[in-house]
């Protein structure tokens, strides 16, 4: 299933959603042109890598933050991309333009915690905006459960565009994401942070309720 919009306009300009796609494009575009060295040591030296964290966790500390703007190929980039210019410009309408940024930042470390509590002897660079991402869907999961999300679905050789409810749509997408999370305990069959995601979607419901129950916010 591939998200195409949803049914919610917005309500304001979604200034920083749109600064977080222009930032992390041209932040890849940047590692793109890099030779392959060059772009190696880059990664290496921006992504979060738990094992190296615990070794070094003041020097590695602006990783946490650094890792989450960066990209490993065009597909990761899209894709991330789609999905926080879906989701993002509603959530930054709820949140306003002071605590959107910090609510990003804070859903991408918590996804990282997360997935070092279940990685942490991990060697290679976590990188990616998803946890970042997946935070603002549990929060739109929480404000705008009966949302129409306008849905490609493919199946066998036929396709069709569908309006499917967020609830149904993002409470499918977090049930793969803890399916294959465990499913790639012990192993190594995938490269993908799925207790990342887990970790980013969480941290979205827990600010969510705790904004319904302020009642800062209501949802419909």
């Amino acid at each position: 299933m591939l998200p195409l919009k949803d049914n919610i306009p917005s309500r304001r300009f979604p200034f920083w959603t749109y600064t977080i796609i222009i930032t992390c494009t041209i932040i890849f575009l940047y590692e793109f042109i890099l030779p392959p060295q060059a772009e190696k040591y880059f990664i290496y030296k921006n992504g979060f890598i738990p094992y190296y964290f615990f070794k070094d966790p003041i020097g590695r500390l602006p990783t946490v933050f650094t890792s989450i703007f960066l990209h490993g190929g065009w597909a990761h980039l899209f894709f991330n991309m789609l999905y926080l210019h879906i989701f993002g410009d509603n959530v930054e309408d709820a949140l306003g333009p002071v605590l959107f940024p910090l609510f990003f930042v804070g859903a991408g470390i918590a996804g990282t915690i997360l997935e070092t509590i279940f990685n942490p002897g991990l060697k290679v660079p976590m990188i990616g905006a998803s946890a970042a991402i997946s935070g603002v869907m549990g929060l739109y999961f929480v404000l705008y459960p009966y949302a129409r999300i306008l849905t490609l679905v493919i199946y066998f050789f036929f396709w069709d565009i569908v309006p499917i409810p967020a609830f149904i749509f993002l409470g499918f997408w977090i049930i793969f994401q803890f399916f294959n999370g465990f499913l790639s305990l012990g192993t190594s069959f995938t490269n993908i942070a799925f207790f990342a995601h887990i970790g980013g979607f969480l941290f979205g419901i827990f600010i969510g309720r705790k904004l319904i129950k302020k009642r800062r916010y209501f949802y419909f």
